[in-house]
């Protein structure tokens, strides 16, 4: 009697299945060789030969783990970092590989040992989610190919410059690793086809790649993104359609259907808009753009109290909309602003607004500044009552607004000048068009040997990557792009005084011992054009500014800051690793 042949499984089943077998051996070397030597070895380099093989095993898991269950690879390898949710006025303790990498590396300190046993074991508990992804989770194949294209944009960003590898340095062989595992996901998808066997050997070429690598400072990032990395994303999306698969349709921040990251249009602002009737359209902008250069939104238009500043005031056109001061004048021209004007190049690309992250969305942001005593001192209502007395603002508003039918409101000024902002998404430097590999009219490489040596060391040795986020370089954590981050990195209240700034940052907003001095991490695009730097505008230069990281930031030029988030080592750059990076940030600047 002939036993009928059991059905195959289909990619996503194989999928499913190969994701538990790597957890259980994941969860195996915890239980059979990490936690004992835990408990009980006297050797360190065992210790760290078992933590690593972990953080390999973690690796094969990465593009699921952070694609499904967020939160709790929040606890599996998260930063070392307290989990601050300033609204609900609560911390939470980190835990995971990296609070462990802490206690292993440079050296073990045996009289912690209590101390990972326990993390280890709260790792261990962590672990048991992951498995609710074989039964609950609605898995397609759309979802496959979305979860290992975004683990490519991770590697590229995050991976290649040990945003998670700070102390053991392992970030090249474990992003080998990682895309080792998105072989395997990618075979379940096998066909006879040249795009199969592209985007295999693809894979295994980067693979290859990393590898090869001899050491984490002196990798040449430029070239891996260039030559291997951007291919693979393309090929990735290529097959996928080529299976008939096609991208989520839903408004995400990096464009669903991104060859790149580097991509002309892979971006969206529209995304951090707060409602649908909000996103952006030409009229809207075209109306923002109008009001942001028109006086009648500060102090209610009184002659008596100024009615002088517009937006354009201080944030200039011809200075990367930014004003070239410290700080500027208060309104009333007695005294100063608490802090420097950011550039509205590119804030449309975050998640939150000012230094402090204060304003969720750019409507929020407008009316704080329309309102401010010592900015514009304006009233949005009365605003609003006197361009509704002119005909052409009614005009422009009506066809902003389709559907307005009465009188304009604060909320049409606001969402118009918002749109105004998101307009002002600029990714065309001569860096992105190397990414591209765009020809250059004379011939030569767009970027020169100095500038692709700075933006090698700015994503490795620099450690600037790994706050400045690839390929936006703010504080937006990619690639999903969902949260803006800020960091306690010690500014002085002047160069030459080692004194903390008394701006007291988030903490003034949110009376949390973490957020003592917290600011946002601002993009350096364009930085070459923002001069004077930091929420204080302590510094003149770029080269201040570098010297300012080089050095260890605020705790290594000697203040006492308990809660500093920059590492506060020296980065031991040379004078000529200095100037590469600032050649690289001024390749950031768009034109004009």
């Amino acid at each position: 009697m002939d036993v009928p042949a059991l059905p195959e499984k289909n990619a996503t089943e194989r999928v499913k299945q190969q994701f538990s077998h790597d957890l259980a051996a994941f969860r195996t070397l915890i239980e059979t060789r990490f936690l004992p030597l835990a408990e009980h070895s006297t050797s360190p380099d065992s210790l760290k030969t078992a933590f690593l093989a972990c953080r390999q095993a973690y690796k094969k898991l990465e593009p699921f783990a952070e694609y499904y269950f967020p939160a709790t690879t929040r606890l599996v390898n998260g930063p070392p970092l307290p989990e601050i949710e300033a609204e609900d006025n609560r911390i939470s303790e980190p835990g995971g590989l990296q609070v462990i990498e802490e206690l292993l590396f440079p050296e073990f300190d045996p009289t912690r040992r209590s101390d990972l046993i326990r993390e280890i074991k709260k790792l261990r508990r962590e672990l048991l989610r992951y498995a609710d992804f074989g039964n609950d989770t609605a898995l397609t194949d759309a979802h496959v190919f979305d979860a290992l294209r975004l683990q490519i944009f991770r590697i590229i960003t995050l991976g290649i410059s040990g945003f998670d590898t700070p102390r053991c340095q392992t970030a090249l062989p474990e992003a080998a690793a990682s895309l080792r595992s998105l072989r395997t996901y990618a075979s379940f998808y096998s066909t006879n086809t040249p795009g199969f066997r592209r985007l295999i050997q693809l894979l295994e070429d980067s693979e290859t790649h990393l590898n090869r690598a001899s050491d984490f400072n002196t990798f040449d990032r430029f070239l891996f993104i260039t030559k291997v990395a951007n291919p693979l994303s393309t090929q990735m999306l290529a097959f996928q359609k080529q299976q008939n698969i096609q991208p989520f349709n839903e408004l995400r921040a990096l464009r669903t259907d991104a060859k790149t990251l580097f991509d002309t249009n892979a971006f969206n602002p529209d995304f951090y808009a707060p409602t649908v009737a909000m996103r952006t359209n030409p009229a809207k902008v075209l109306l923002g753009k109008k009001l942001f250069s028109d006086p009648i939104l500060s102090a209610g238009n009184d002659p008596s109290s100024g009615g002088k500043r517009s937006c354009a005031s201080c944030h200039q056109p011809d200075k990367a909309f930014t004003d070239g001061l410290p700080k500027n004048a208060t309104l009333s021209g007695r005294g100063f602003v608490r802090r420097n004007t950011p550039t509205l190049l590119n804030a449309a690309l975050q998640n939150a607004q000012f230094y402090d992250l204060r304003a969720p969305t750019l409507e929020n942001q407008s009316s704080e500044v329309i309102q401010n005593v010592d900015e514009m001192h304006g009233s949005l209502e009365h605003a609003a009552q006197l361009l509704q007395q002119n005909s052409r603002y009614r005009t422009w508003f009506q066809r902003a607004f389709p559907t307005l039918r009465d009188s304009i409101e604060p909320i049409h000024i606001q969402n118009a000048l918002a749109a105004f902002e998101r307009s002002l998404v600029r990714l065309n430097s001569r860096f992105d068009q190397s990414m591209r590999e765009q020809p250059h009219g004379t011939g030569k490489p767009l970027l020169s040997a100095e500038e692709r040596l700075g933006f090698n060391l700015f994503m490795g040795k620099a450690k600037c990557g790994t706050c400045h986020f690839l390929p936006l370089f703010n504080g937006t954590v990619p690639p999903v792009f969902t949260q803006t981050e800020s960091e306690v990195i010690g500014v002085p209240v002047q160069p030459n005084r080692h004194q903390i700034d008394p701006d007291p940052g988030r903490y003034a907003l949110f009376r949390l011992d973490p957020l003592k001095f917290a600011f946002k991490t601002p993009t350096v695009r364009n930085s070459a054009q923002t001069s004077p730097y930091m929420h204080n505008g302590a510094y003149q230069t770029l080269e201040e500014v570098l010297e300012f990281y080089n050095r260890g930031g605020g705790r290594g030029l000697g203040i006492r800051l308990e809660n500093q988030t920059l590492p506060s080592e020296k980065l031991d750059l040379t004078v000529s690793e200095q100037a590469a990076v600032i050649a690289f940030l001024k390749a950031l600047s768009d034109p004009k």
